[in-house]
């Protein structure tokens, strides 16, 4: 059984991503991951707000797990039950050392998933997936 990991952010392209991983691969291990980007609280002015940061977080997680019900929804109709994961950090990094430290044995994700000026701060993070990922990485366009 191949072990599937595919980041989810809600974007287009990370649904995209989901679909292809349950029509290729459903019959393996699917686990969906969002990441919680700490460095995304800081774009905003409340961030300085005492009591914030502990509040976007739990705004994030809320996200993460609606996300997953989303995602879930689109796995029922391929009969496929997902494991679902939230962890903190950076997203490539953190895909990657996720991938690496759990055994997956491909990572399946969209081409991009941020818009505008935040994508250009960031780099892309689907390629960076690429650069440092030591399994292979399907990129759905």
């Amino acid at each position: 059984m191949t072990r599937i990991l595919v980041p989810i952010d809600g974007s287009e392209q990370s649904h995209d991503a989901l679909d292809y991983a349950l029509e290729e691969f459903q019959s393996d291990d699917i686990t969906v991951i969002n990441i919680i980007d700490p460095i995304e609280a800081g774009y905003t002015a409340q961030a300085t707000v005492p009591g914030y940061s502990e509040e976007w977080y739990e705004q994030a997680e809320a996200e993460a797990e609606d996300l997953f019900e989303d995602a879930q929804d689109t796995a029922d109709e391929y009969g496929v039950e997902l494991d679902t994961v939230t962890e903190v950090g950076r997203p490539s990094r953190t895909i990657v050392n996720y991938a690496d430290e759990n055994d997956y044995d491909h990572i399946i994700m969209g081409s991009h998933g941020r818009e505008g000026i935040s994508r250009v701060l960031l780099g892309s993070v689907a390629e960076s997936v690429v650069r440092r990922s030591h399994v292979p990485v399907t990129i759905i366009r």
